[in-house]
């Protein structure tokens, strides 16, 4: 499994707002889809092209063209979806499946709600988008949701990520030599006695859509 943290002053810069409290849902969420696109661009470093040739006014030209199957993308419900734009507005061809997973406050263990991912992910690169990588649950829950399914690289980008979440994931993957990735914006200090990452950004979900 790898694991890149992001490094980039305006990542940073966004990271900082983002953290402030006094930032509002409608900020926060315009500041979310930006750091998305940029966390993206690491993201898909690796993603797989055919080279193509397409005729300039000039001459011809070599260029690449995404490969099909085409990529999809996983936005874990409610708070991944606040990421979904951010990841289109960089790959608007992908499609485009959702994850509905919900961690219980008291266990901090997850669950799966609801489910619109196509029966089988073979040879497609999936990206899943969650903005917090705190225990590690939801994440490793979604992941082998995806592998169950025939997914065969998967990358996931989140904008924070605790030293434990990291720990844990290495932990359930260790020496099944699969193609998984983490791109996160940032690695925090540690998790408090609730599970929240520390200093972290609090409830990435409230913070987006509000309390309801």
């Amino acid at each position: 499994m790898k694991i890149h943290v992001a490094n980039h002053p305006l990542l940073a810069h966004k990271l900082t707002v983002l953290r402030d409290e006094k930032t509002n849902s409608p900020t926060f969420r315009q500041l979310t889809e930006e750091i998305v696109t940029l966390l993206a661009y690491e993201a898909t470093r690796e993603v797989r092209t055919t080279p193509v040739k397409v005729k300039t006014p000039v001459a011809m030209a070599d260029g690449v063209e995404l490969t099909k199957p085409k990529p999809v993308v996983v936005p874990i419900l409610r708070a991944g979806l606040g990421m979904l734009e951010g990841m289109v507005r960089l790959m608007p061809t992908a499609e485009v499946g959702f994850l509905g997973m919900i961690r219980d406050h008291e266990t901090l263990q997850p669950s799966t709600y609801a489910n619109r991912l196509p029966d089988d992910l073979t040879g497609r690169q999936c990206y899943i988008l969650d903005p917090m990588l705190a225990t590690g649950g939801t994440l490793i829950a979604a992941i082998n949701y995806l592998l169950e399914r025939g997914a065969t690289d998967i990358t996931a980008i989140t904008i924070l990520a605790a030293p434990e979440g990291i720990a844990l994931l290495e932990k359930e993957f260790a020496g099944k030599n699969l193609p998984i990735t983490i791109v996160t914006g940032a690695l925090d200090e540690k998790l408090n006695e609730k599970g929240y990452i520390v200093p972290g950004l609090g409830d990435a979900g409230d913070r987006l859509y509000g309390v309801v």
